[in-house]
């Protein structure tokens, strides 16, 4: 055990630092000093643009008034992901973040659709989720009678911008300068202070690393380690680059599937975030970028950045006095939107684990196995997008076909492909409704189901669909478009 914790030090601003920042400082300020360190001189990575349904927990925990940051952020709504060409070309499905249809004590609703397909019921999964529907049609409004489950689309730097000032009026101390030396205690090995180019010393009891890939303290100063997974998600590039709006945001991210990776666009208020994703085996940086500029509408508004990065993360998320967030923990692509959802759940597992009576090492194993659990688990939602696919039209395709996949995957896989049963992990971040369409959409269907669904005869089971599907399409209609409810709630001003 080492002394009391009373000075926390950020190394890297971002989105990463300035959550952390906003956090501690707002729910356990009184008992800590926090200094944010930050070089105006290091650009951040910043398209991290597209959240999950818990984000707005977080806001709501700090008090944030969620149409100021939405205005603050140019964001609009997300209902889900579309997922477009990844199945097979040209096909397309929704992982939306609502509930399909009604579970029942023996298993949840896809087996009573699975059953009904066998009885001449001809419908799709996703008729029976609201979400879903909502997102199809273009459509959103914050209603207490008939509530949709949402996240956001944001501008990554205008939400650390936000945080920034957030944190600041909080007490949050600000020191611009860029690291240049990293020094550890010599007898315990924890980090004891950061140097900065000015010559400037920032001690402090506990470090949280936002310094991005390159991991200044958890990997260059402590030398934790990295586990590479780019066996099992072999896209090791992105290239971004942001446009002007043509047509009115849709809420809900696109995610098209190309010969070698995929395409992201992410509608805000005023402009767009695109990018594509791919494996530099089978596709070179040249061949990318004209392959992404060929596939976006509207005219380009930032110079196109290549990104390169290595799938994978630190071998502990708590390492000694530090702790890692965001892109120095480790790096799982995009898909599924979970960057900024996993900078939220590392902050508030912090949280629950805080050493304010100095560093105990079951705080921190807790952390760290917490950490896998969850990682792990977002891991394997990931590759099942490239591993269940019909797609073997390009060797990129092929390879992600014959790949060999985790052991904990593969069980889920054969367990739904021979019973139709989903089961989730500790650390799974995604719900069964998750799991389901995406393993729908991928063309993934199972040999049997639950008999519980035979519980209902013809006329029941009839009655029962068509009630939930006629809920749903009257709701729907009742909703606004989604950029007229955006107009009225949350209209940025730039």
């Amino acid at each position: 055990m080492s002394g009391k914790i009373q000075n926390v030090v950020i190394a890297g601003g971002g989105t990463a630092g300035w959550m952390a920042a906003a956090a501690l400082a707002k729910l356990i300020g009184k008992s800590i000093n926090v200094t944010l360190v930050e070089s105006d001189a290091i650009g951040t990575v910043g398209v991290g643009e597209a959240t999950i349904p818990p984000i707005k927990t977080f806001h709501k925990l700090l008090g944030i008034n969620e149409q100021e940051v939405m205005r603050a952020t140019h964001a609009t709504f997300k209902l889900g992901i579309k997922f477009e060409d990844w199945k097979q070309v040209n096909s397309d499905y929704i992982h939306s973040f609502g509930v399909t249809g009604k579970e029942c004590w023996a298993g949840e609703f896809h087996h009573f659709w699975l059953d009904s397909l066998n009885r001449g019921i001809d419908s799709k999964f996703g008729d029976y989720c609201f979400e879903l529907q909502a997102a199809k049609a273009g459509k959103f409004a914050l209603d207490q009678q008939a509530p949709l489950n949402f996240a956001y689309h944001l501008d990554a730097t205008l939400y650390a911008e936000y945080l920034k000032g957030f944190s600041q009026k909080l007490g949050v101390k600000r020191i611009e300068g860029k690291i240049s030396e990293v020094t550890k205690d010599s007898e315990t090995g924890n980090i004891a202070s950061l140097t900065l180019a000015s010559g400037e010393q920032v001690s402090g009891d506990l470090f949280i690393d936002c310094t991005g890939f390159a991991g200044l303290l958890i990997e260059q100063a402590l030398h934790t380690g990295y586990d590479d997974w780019s066996h099992w998600l072999p896209c090791d590039s992105a290239i971004a680059v942001q446009t002007k709006s043509i047509a009115p945001a849709v809420p809900y991210t696109r995610s098209i599937a190309h010969p070698s990776g995929w395409q992201w666009q992410i509608p805000l208020q005023n402009r767009v975030g695109n990018g594509l994703v791919y494996c530099s085996k089978y596709m070179s940086d040249d061949e990318a970028l004209d392959t992404l500029l060929t596939n976006i509408s509207g005219e380009t508004i930032t110079e196109p950045r290549v990104i390169k990065f290595k799938t994978g993360r630190r071998r502990k998320g708590w390492n000694k006095n530090c702790v890692a967030l965001g892109l120095s923990s480790g790096f799982i692509e995009p898909l599924e939107s979970t960057s900024i959802h996993l900078i939220m759940s590392g902050i508030i597992r912090l949280l629950r684990l805080f050493p304010f009576n100095g560093l105990e090492q079951s705080l921190i194993d807790e952390y760290n196995s917490k950490l896998d659990s969850e990682l792990n688990a977002v891991r394997d939602f990931i590759i099942l997008h490239y591993k269940v696919t019909n797609r073997d039209d390009s060797k990129f395709w092929q390879h992600c076909a014959s790949a060999e996949i985790p052991e904990s995957l593969q069980h889920k896989i054969q367990l739904f492909k021979e019973t139709g049963r989903v089961f989730l992990d500790d650390g799974d971040v995604f719900r069964v409704d998750s799991w389901t369409q995406v393993m729908f959409g991928q063309g993934l269907h199972p040999k049997q189901y639950h008999q519980i669904a035979n519980i209902m005869n013809d006329k029941e089971l009839n009655n029962f669909l068509s009630g939930l599907k006629n809920a749903i399409s009257t709701a729907v209609e009742r909703l606004p478009e989604h950029s007229e409810f955006l107009d009225k709630y949350c209209k940025s001003n730039s």
